[in-house]
């Protein structure tokens, strides 16, 4: 029913962008929140940034804040990861979440796409 689906890896060199699209099967304006999430091989999954409709805020990790950016068009339903000045340790599967409600702990979103490899060498 909810089907999300990311696009947008690759491979690019240190210091390099990219911008990963994460499309929804139903209108954005259904979830309460939706977010980017990160896992290196061996590695526990980690949010990298996420948009939190009800309180109208924005979450970015310390270790993407001022490279990464997070955006939304309602009217594609689609949400983007802006992502500049990328570093080897930005390697990872990006996946794109969501959830209608209790947003509070992202585990708990029921919601995730299938992923897309980012690796920056």
């Amino acid at each position: 029913q909810v089907q999300l689906v990311e696009s947008g890896g690759g491979s690019v060199q240190s210091g390099g962008s990219l911008t990963l699209t994460c499309s929804s099967s139903v209108n954005i304006d259904n979830f309460g929140c939706m977010g980017w999430f990160r896992q290196a091989p061996g590695k526990e999954r980690e949010a990298v940034a996420a948009h939190y409709t009800g309180t109208a805020t924005t979450y970015v990790a310390d270790s993407v804040k001022g490279r990464f950016t997070i955006s939304q068009d309602n009217a594609k339903n689609t949400v983007y990861l802006q992502m500049n000045s990328l570093k080897p340790e930005d390697t990872a599967m990006y996946y794109c979440a969501a959830a209608v409600n209790w947003c509070a702990s992202w585990r708990d979103w029921p919601y995730w796409g299938q992923g897309t490899q980012v690796t920056v060498s």
